[in-house]
């Protein structure tokens, strides 16, 4: 189970960077905001990038709960500069584009199997620790 997790965690995370990475050329023409959207979409590819690596070396609760942050903030974005025209937003250009298309629906595929896979990962991981009632055993008696 636990790595079937990782693989699907990763694989999400590896679709939204390669589309991010992808189409990061094109949002250069952003209009508004101090950040291009060229900058967010690089910005955005290298981050699910590193996180996906991460996941595949040392899948910890931590590592899971970063996945999850990263893939769900860029469903987030998606859905929202879908449906809303909210603008420049402080540094950030105006996002919003209505439109649907192929490489959409596979960067919210990737996006949301990654983070209901690190979602799932995040409350495996880690169950087997004791509660804080318990005490460990010494470790002298147990080689007796």
């Amino acid at each position: 189970m636990g790595l079937l997790l990782r693989l699907l965690v990763a694989a999400g995370l590896a679709v939204d960077a390669y589309v991010h990475w992808i189409f990061a050329p094109d949002m250069a023409f952003v209009q508004g905001g101090a950040i291009g959207g060229d900058v967010l979409f690089r910005a955005q590819a290298a981050v699910a990038g590193v996180v996906a690596v991460l996941i595949l070396v040392r899948a910890t609760r931590w590592a899971y709960a970063l996945a999850f942050l990263v893939a769900v903030g860029a469903v987030g974005a998606l859905v929202l500069y879908y449906y809303v025209d909210v603008g420049p937003l402080g540094p950030l250009p105006d996002m919003h584009e209505p439109v649907w298309y192929a490489e959409k629906t596979i960067s919210l595929a990737g996006e949301g199997v990654a983070a209901l896979a690190a979602l799932a990962g995040f409350f495996v991981t880690g169950r087997g620790r004791r509660t804080s009632g318990e005490v460990p055993a010494p470790e002298s008696a147990a080689r007796v």
